[in-house]
């Protein structure tokens, strides 16, 4: 493979490798693997050609030991059960897609003519496979730091921004009801209501209103009022309980930052 390519990799990578040959074999899937052996035995000089297969085992290793390491440190207050499931939600094929293209590992692939000549340098599989081989190179070349980093940066730290940003719309892996209800609680504050207001569209694609009331502490009369929409009802009633938990949180920031952060999983998965 030409040194320029592999240099600019490393560059995406924020790696050089002091053994060129391991980021050589992450990126060397069995078809190229197996057309270069089966050439060598015709001339006569057979010699094994390793391929990613290997790698992608020890990667995948790696990637879930820092993925739970870091997501056990982050979230304490979540049970086990919770924790396994975010985890496989980030190291899934589905998710690990997107640092594959970003680091556009489809163009470094060694691959056999017949997978070059159906599309294999965009294939989800093989670009999946070769991000775990990839991680199994930067941690046998430079140890477990390198591979936590770019774990960190390119896998964990994305999925988990996207996944705060979209409210636990993808993944409700938060439950702000639960976090809005402990908030007032420390506060010394009665609870909140929640109401329906609104319900429309077709059944089959209904989206529902509702309002989260928080009180005063004397609890007779409303303090302030967020609304937000849902395509169910447990779902819209989360969304409006994380507009008053952040409403809370901007202005008992010393309190209630303290006293109340989203714990455990939300009552909806759609």
């Amino acid at each position: 493979m030409p040194f320029r390519e592999i240099s600019a990799l490393e560059q995406a990578l924020g790696h050089h490798f002091q053994s060129q040959a391991l980021i050589e074999q992450a990126l060397t899937h069995s078809s190229h693997a197996r057309e270069v052996e089966s050439q060598t035995t015709a001339t006569r000089t057979a010699s094994p050609c390793l391929d990613n297969e290997q790698m992608e085992f020890l990667g995948d290793a790696v990637l879930g030991f820092v993925v739970s390491q870091e997501l056990f440190r982050r979230f304490p207050q979540y049970s086990e059960g919770e924790l396994s499931k975010l985890r496989a939600h980030i190291v899934s094929a589905r998710h690990l897609l997107r640092p594959a293209r970003n680091l556009d590992v489809g163009r470094y692939l060694r691959l056999g003519r017949g997978e070059e000549r159906s599309g294999g340098r965009s294939k989800s599989a093989l670009l999946v496979d070769a991000l775990e081989a990839i991680i199994a190179a930067l941690f046998l070349d430079a140890g477990m730091e390198a591979a936590q980093r770019f774990i960190l940066s390119a896998i964990v730290d994305p999925e988990l921004t996207e996944l705060q940003r979209g409210g636990g719309e993808k993944l409700p892996v938060i439950d702000y009801k639960s976090a809005l209800q402990e908030a007032l609680h420390a506060l010394g504050r009665t609870q909140p209501r929640y109401l329906l207001v609104k319900e429309e569209g077709p059944e089959h694609r209904k989206m529902f209103t509702v309002e989260a009331h928080v009180v005063s502490r004397s609890g007779d009369a409303a303090e302030f009022v967020c609304r937000a929409e849902g395509s169910t009802k447990k779902r819209a009633e989360q969304m409006a309980a994380r507009e008053a938990w952040e409403y809370l949180q901007s202005f008992e920031a010393g309190s209630v930052a303290k006293a109340s952060r989203p714990t455990g999983e939300a009552s909806e998965r759609s």
